[in-house]
C-alpha cells in the first residue's frame, strides 16, 4: 500500500511541477519581406510566418474593393484585424492595369456607368476622399489602409475582364481564351508588381486564379506560369510568387515528377482551392467519415504531396455558407479544419464580403459565404470564427521550437483543444493556447508529456480521466474510421468507446458513431485530431521558475506544506 501511495503522490508531483508557471506566448512581429524555407513561409529572420488570410473582392465590374459604400476603409481594415486575420488576398482584374480607359475611370464614373447611384451615396458618406479618385488609385489606397493596420496583402490576379468568376465558358479560363491574352497578362503582372515594389505589406502575388476550361493543358501551364513568375520576380524581387493549378485550382499533380524551372529560389509557393461543393453533394449524401477519408486522400494525391516534397502550399480559397444550415458545407468544414490543423498550411478564407455593389446583374447581393454580414459590421457566424481561431496561429515551423515536439488534441467542430483546468476537475475543451502537451507513444498511449499521467476511459458516457496505470486496454487509443479522427479505446468492461464531448464541452467516452455507411448521422462531436506542435501554451512551464514542489502537492492534497514530510516519499 505504501508503494501505491508513494507512486500516486510522486505522479501528482510530476504532473504539477510540469504546469506550475504560466507563460503567455508573445505576438511575433513579422520582419518583411517574406521568403520560403522548405515547406514553410518565413520572415527576414527565418521565423515562420503563417498566412491566415481573408479574401477581399475587388475584381467585379465596379473594380472597387467591395464594402466601401457600407463602412470606412480603415474600419474594415481594423475589423479584419479584430477577427484574427493577418493577411488579405486582394483580387484584381488584368484590365484594371492594362486598359487605360478603365483604369482611369473614377469611382463615381464606374458606379454611375453601372447605374449604382445608391453605392455612390454610400461611398460619399463613408469614404468621401476616394469618390473622385481613379480606380487604380483606390486599389492602392486599400493596400495602404491595410498596411497602416499591419495587415499583409497578397495581390491576386483573379480574372482578366472584370466580372464574377468562374465558369469554363467565361473567356477568362486559360491562356488563349477570349479575354486571356498571355502577353497582356504578363504586362498586367509586371505593372502591378512594379507598382507595389517597395510597399512592405505587399508580401506576395498570386499569378492567376482558377485556371480552367477546354484549353487547359500542362505544357502551356509550364510555359506561361513560369514566364509570369519570372516577370513578377524581375519587377519585384521581394514578393513571394504564388502559382495556381489546373481544373479550378484543384490539380497540381503534374508537379510531382516535373518541378517548375525558375531562375530564382526561396520565393515560390503553390496554391490550391477546396470547398464542400468541390465534391458536389457527396458530404450530404454519403457517410461523413468515408467521404472525409476519400476526399482527403485525393487532395493529398493531387496537391498535398507538395508539402512532403518541401514546397509551401497555400489553401488560398476555402469557405462555407455562414448561415450554418448547409449540411454539405458543415460536414466538409469539420474534415477541412482537422486537415488544416494537422498539415498546418497557410490559408485564405473565402470571403470577407458581406454584400456586393453588383454581382451577376444583382444589385446589393448578399454573400452568404461572407464572414461579415451585409452591413459590413457584425459577423455572420461568431461560432465559425471560434472554429478557425486556433488555425490563425502556427503550430510549428522554423523559429517556433519553444518546447519539444508534442501533440495537442484538437476538436475541429469547436476549434478548441483538450485541456485540464485543475487536478480535481474533468478534462474539458478550451482554447488551444492553454492546451496540455500530450505524448502519443507507439503503444498508443496518450500521456501528459513529462508526467506519469495518461488518458483513460471510465464507464460509458462518463468523463474520460487521467490515470497512472497505463498498461490496461482502457489506456490505449487508436485512430479509427476513414477520417482518422475517431479516437477509440475500450471501457474497463471491454466495450469499445470513442472520445466525445457532452453539452458542457466535458470530455467523455461514448459509443462510436457514424463510422461507416450511415449518411444520416453526424460524427463531428467525436472528431479529434492529434496535431504536432512545438509552440508553448500558457500552461507550459519554464523549469527555472517552478513553484516549490511541497507547495504544489500540499495544496492539491489539502494539507499545509510545513506538515508534508519528504521522508514520506522515501519510506517504502
Amino acid at each position: 500500500m505504501d508503494r501505491i501511495v508513494f507512486f500516486s503522490v510522486l505522479s501528482i508531483f510530476s504532473f504539477l511541477v510540469a504546469f506550475s508557471d504560466v507563460m503567455i506566448p508573445q505576438k511575433h512581429v513579422t520582419a518583411l519581406p517574406l521568403s520560403t524555407n522548405s515547406r514553410w513561409i518565413v520572415d527576414e529572420n527565418g521565423q515562420r510566418v503563417k498566412l491566415a488570410c481573408v479574401n477581399w473582392v475587388s475584381h467585379l465590374e465596379v473594380m472597387v474593393a467591395e464594402g466601401l459604400s457600407e463602412q470606412p476603409m480603415d474600419a474594415i481594415a481594423k475589423r479584419i484585424v479584430s477577427m484574427g486575420f493577418n493577411c488579405v488576398r486582394l483580387t484584381w482584374p488584368v484590365f484594371l492595369v492594362t486598359n487605360d480607359t478603365l483604369g482611369s475611370l473614377t469611382v463615381r464614373q464606374s458606379l454611375r456607368s453601372l447605374g449604382l447611384l445608391e453605392s455612390i451615396s454610400g461611398i460619399q458618406a463613408n469614404n468621401p476622399s476616394i469618390i473622385d479618385l481613379p480606380l487604380l488609385n483606390v486599389y492602392q489606397a486599400v493596400v495602404s489602409s491595410l498596411g497602416d493596420n499591419n495587415v499583409m496583402v497578397i495581390l491576386d490576379n483573379h480574372i482578366s475582364k472584370p466580372g464574377w468568376c468562374c465558369s469554363n465558358s467565361d473567356g477568362n479560363g486559360f491562356f488563349g481564351d477570349q479575354y486571356f491574352d498571355p502577353d497582356l497578362w504578363i504586362t498586367g503582372l509586371t505593372r502591378m508588381a512594379s507598382m507595389f515594389n517597395g510597399v512592405p505589406n505587399v508580401v506576395g502575388m498570386s499569378l492567376r486564379n482558377e485556371l480552367r476550361g477546354p484549353k487547359q493543358n500542362v505544357n502551356d501551364w509550364y510555359r506561361y506560369m513560369q514566364e509570369g513568375a519570372e516577370a513578377v520576380h524581375s519587377a519585384n524581387p521581394d514578393v513571394i510568387v504564388i502559382l495556381s493549378g489546373l481544373n479550378y485550382d484543384k490539380d497540381l499533380s503534374f508537379l510531382r515528377n516535373r518541378p517548375v524551372n525558375l531562375t530564382f529560389s526561396r520565393k515560390t509557393v503553390f496554391e490550391v482551392h477546396w470547398y464542400g461543393f468541390t465534391d458536389g453533394q457527396a458530404w450530404k449524401n454519403g457517410n461523413p467519415n468515408q467521404v472525409c477519408g476519400r476526399v482527403v486522400d485525393n487532395m493529398m494525391r493531387i496537391s498535398g504531396f507538395l508539402l512532403e516534397q518541401g514546397w509551401p502550399l497555400f489553401m488560398s480559397e476555402f469557405g462555407v455558407d455562414q448561415r450554418g444550415a448547409n449540411v454539405n458545407d458543415n460536414r466538409y468544414l469539420g474534415c477541412f479544419l482537422g486537415v488544416a490543423a494537422e498539415l498546418d498550411f497557410d490559408w485564405a478564407l473565402w470571403t470577407l464580403v458581406g454584400s456586393y455593389y453588383l454581382r451577376q446583374g444583382v444589385v446589393g447581393m448578399n454573400e452568404y459565404y461572407g464572414v461579415l454580414n451585409s452591413n459590413w459590421i457584425e459577423t455572420r457566424n461568431s461560432t465559425f470564427l471560434q472554429q478557425i481561431s486556433a488555425l490563425q496561429s502556427p503550430f510549428r515551423g522554423p523559429g517556433l521550437s519553444e518546447v519539444h515536439l508534442h501533440k495537442v488534441i484538437f476538436h475541429p467542430s469547436t476549434g478548441l483543444c483538450v485541456l485540464r483546468k485543475s487536478m480535481l476537475e474533468p478534462l474539458r475543451l478550451g482554447p488551444c493556447t492553454k492546451s496540455e502537451a500530450w505524448n502519443y507513444t507507439p503503444q498508443k498511449i496518450l500521456s501528459v508529456k513529462g508526467t506519469y499521467f495518461c488518458l483513460q476511459t471510465d464507464e460509458l458516457a462518463k468523463p474520460a480521466k487521467l490515470g497512472i496505470i497505463c498498461t490496461d486496454s482502457n489506456s490505449k487509443w487508436e485512430t479509427i474510421s476513414d477520417s482518422k479522427m475517431h479516437l477509440s479505446s475500450k471501457a474497463p468492461n471491454g466495450t469499445p468507446v470513442c472520445l466525445d464531448i457532452d453539452s458542457n464541452n466535458t470530455i467523455v467516452t461514448s459509443t462510436c458513431k457514424c463510422l461507416s455507411k450511415d449518411n444520416t448521422c453526424d460524427p463531428e462531436s467525436q472528431w479529434f485530431k492529434l496535431v504536432n506542435s512545438t509552440t508553448r501554451s500558457s500552461t507550459m512551464t519554464k523549469p527555472s521558475t517552478m513553484t516549490k514542489p511541497s507547495s504544489l502537492i500540499s495544496s492539491t492534497l489539502n494539507f499545509p506544506a510545513k506538515d508534508f514530510s519528504w521522508k514520506f516519499l522515501g519510506s517504502v
